[in-house]
């Protein structure tokens, strides 16, 4: 989930000091892209005897102008001008678990003299901890468990190897990991999922990084000329270790399944660790806030008692008679039946396309065992967790699942994509937004829409998470892969969201998110409208919003393909292989598996079925019906109880844009209701 990078150059070298201090600085910015939450770099003087550990919550380029590090990779170099190695690694977090505002959570983190930066979630570090009761818990970051199992294992039997394969042996979710030891002649790199490339002529240095493209910008580097022409690019497959010889640079590389390999530990005398802390003064704000821990609806149930639901007026709402939308649906019409427009001009997406068809079309991008050649844009959802199990269990590809983390991704979210990605060995490119920015955003136009509420401006608070498609295409140019396989599901069509801006629906579009050349100037000009008469909508968000309606509609598309095109969902089918196959987690607050991965749908449901008597679901399950796959007297059962407001998952969206719930609810409350109570 973040990024970790680092260089190791072996004793009597010959580089230039500029060049070590360029190489270094310039990873150090392109793994950026992967977390902005905090950062962090050691450095190892060998002169000195002392690993230097600088961290702060502040993004990698902050930490980078940071006087104390510009000096101490000075001293790094000259130690390293005298004959010495040079060895320096770092992480860009994006948090995930373990709060950002303390030092002890932030990479690279220390524990029993090992010094690890670490790529991933581990999803049962808790159990971990709980079975090894003489290992001692002092942090809330997953990360603490890999260094307090290897240093077990290491006091039992010296070597390093097997100490290492046999503590990873243990551990779930996803990983990949740097470790530099105090009183070991050794550097460890370790990856389950192969997020992990070198860049290494083999004899004299190695570069490593989160992302192959990362290392192949560097090579196009003015100052890395001085380094070894014929140096060459590899992947750390997954379910590898690598173990580097910082005095000969010699670099064995093992299966962690492979017990039977062994490294001595290497023994020399211990180096002093020193900590270096640098604060951010400009934003003291959570990056995470789990809900199972944060919110107690026992104690706040005055909050609670704040979100309505209707629940008897809604039911006396007139609905179709075949499918589930009610009367306030937009452009809605019903027959002498009582069936509606929509039922009338639905046409059934069963198609005979088969996934034998779509294995003919993805042949010509395979490559070979190992290679990536397909991007699945993997949000951890349902949908996208099962289409990245079929691309790599049935269809047979390689795929890289690209994640857009945009500050509303919810930690189970993250931890649902570790299981999935740890398991599959497969690699997860992230890409992290400005996060405390793209909060900004949201809470700047949830405070203008409460001024003025429009329920066909809502979308404009998920506008910051249509960069996911600008993103994914930028994925596929630096990494080379062209094909990328979607998990849309078309029962996801919603059509009132655009209705409520006054767009009449279109039910023979080609996906669900195509609108007309008409319709998306109508559309701009009922959001034009809207920011003109609202003035609060005039803010530093406007940009991020109209950069998404680009990314969204404008943004050319190719080379991709959507699973259900070719596959038939299924609803149990789903929900059976990712709990039992992934060990899916579930959200505290609903039944339901969808919908659970980013914050905002709870708060925007909860308006939309307060306001108007239906949400999302309502139009899921009637697309569902329609398909013949539910009948009308279960959804009802349905919808009743996935509609009912979701108060832990609203509580935390609010709280992490920094929004007062109770203010917020009742100015919904207040909105005039489309319904009569």
């Amino acid at each position: 989930m973040c990024g970790i990078f680092g260089i190791l150059i072996k004793p009597n070298t010959t580089l230039s000091n500029n060049s070590i201090e360029y190489i270094l600085k310039k990873i150090a910015l392109l793994s950026e892209s992967r977390g902005k939450d905090s950062s962090g770099i050691a450095l190892r003087n060998e002169t000195e005897q002392m690993i230097h550990v600088f961290k702060g919550d502040i993004p990698i380029r902050q930490l980078l102008k940071s006087h104390e590090l510009k000096n101490e990779l000075k001293n790094g170099i000259h130690s390293f001008e005298k004959g010495n190695g040079f060895a320096a690694f770092g992480h860009a977090r994006l948090v995930t678990n373990g709060s950002q505002l303390l030092e002890v959570n932030n990479q690279p983190v220390i524990k029993d003299d090992i010094i690890t930066v670490h790529n991933g979630i581990i999803v049962n570090a808790d159990e971990l901890w709980k079975e090894n009761v003489d290992i001692k818990r002092e942090f809330l970051i997953d990360t603490e468990i890999i260094p307090a199992l290897i240093k077990k294992e290491l006091k039992q039997n010296h070597d390093l190897v097997f100490s290492v394969e046999n503590a990873f042996s243990k551990l779930q979710g996803t990983w990949s990991v740097a470790m530099m030891f105090e009183d070991l002649d050794q550097f460890v790199l370790a990856t389950n999922n192969g997020s992990l490339y070198l860049l290494s002529d083999n004899e004299s240095f190695v570069i490593f990084a989160s992302e192959r493209y990362f290392l192949e910008q560097l090579k196009k580097e003015t100052y890395f000329k001085c380094f070894n022409a014929k140096s060459k690019i590899s992947h750390l497959l997954p379910d590898s270790v690598m173990v580097v010889n910082l005095s000969t640079l010699a670099i064995g590389q093992f299966d962690i399944k492979d017990k039977e390999k062994s490294v001595p530990a290497n023994k020399i005398p211990a180096f002093n660790i020193q900590k270096h802390l640098l604060t951010n003064n400009t934003n003291q704000r959570e990056v995470v806030i789990d809900p199972a821990f944060f919110i107690n609806r026992g104690s706040e149930q005055h909050l609670f008692n704040l979100l309505e639901y209707n629940i008897d007026a809604i039911r006396k709402l007139k609905r179709c008679t075949k499918c589930l939308l009610p009367e306030t649906f937009p452009f809605i019409e019903f027959d002498e039946q009582g069936i509606c427009n929509y039922c009338h001009n639905h046409k059934t997406s069963k198609a005979a396309k088969t996934l034998d068809d779509l294995n003919v079309l993805v042949e010509p991008y395979r490559r070979k065992k190992g290679v990536p050649d397909c991007i699945v844009p993997f949000s951890g959802g349902r949908d996208s967790t099962y289409t990245l199990h079929i691309v790599k269990k049935e269809l047979g590809l390689n795929p890289i699942a690209f994640t857009y983390d945009w500050g509303m991704v919810t930690d189970l979210a993250r931890r649902n994509i570790a299981r999935a990605c740890g398991k599959l060995g497969v690699e997860n490119i992230i890409i992290s937004a400005d996060i405390n920015w793209k909060r900004k955003n949201i809470r700047k136009n949830i405070r203008a829409w409460l001024k003025s509420p429009s329920l066909g401006m809502i979308p404009l608070f998920m506008a910051g998470d249509k960069y996911f498609f600008y993103y994914c295409n930028k994925v596929k140019n630096q990494t080379g892969v062209d094909l990328n396989i979607w998990g849309i599901n078309n029962l996801e069509n919603t059509n009132f969201k655009t209705g409520f801006a006054g767009l009449r629906p279109v039910f023979d579009k080609k996906t669900i998110y195509a609108l007309s050349l008409k319709n998306k100037l109508k559309l701009f000009g009922f959001v034009a409208g809207n920011i003109l008469s609202s003035p609060g909508y005039c803010n530093g968000s406007m940009i991020d919003s109209l950069g998404s309606f680009a990314a969204r509609y404008i943004a050319p598309k190719k080379d991709y393909y959507h699973l259900f095109d070719y596959y038939q969902w299924d609803e149990m089918e789903v929900n059976n292989l990712v709990k039992k196959e992934y060990d899916w987690e579930l959200a505290i607050d609903t039944p339901t598996t969808w919908r659970i991965g980013d914050g905002t749908a709870s708060f925007y449901n909860y308006i939309y079925n307060t306001v108007a008597g239906f949400s999302e679901f309502d139009t899921f399950r009637s697309n569902q019906i329609r398909e013949g796959m539910l009948d009308r007297e279960a959804g009802i059962k349905l919808i009743e109880g996935e509609n009912y407001p979701r108060y832990e998952t609203i509580r935390w969206y609010l709280k992490i844009i920094g929004l007062d719930f109770e203010t917020v609810i009742k100015k919904i409350n207040k909105i005039p209701k489309l319904y009569k109570l």
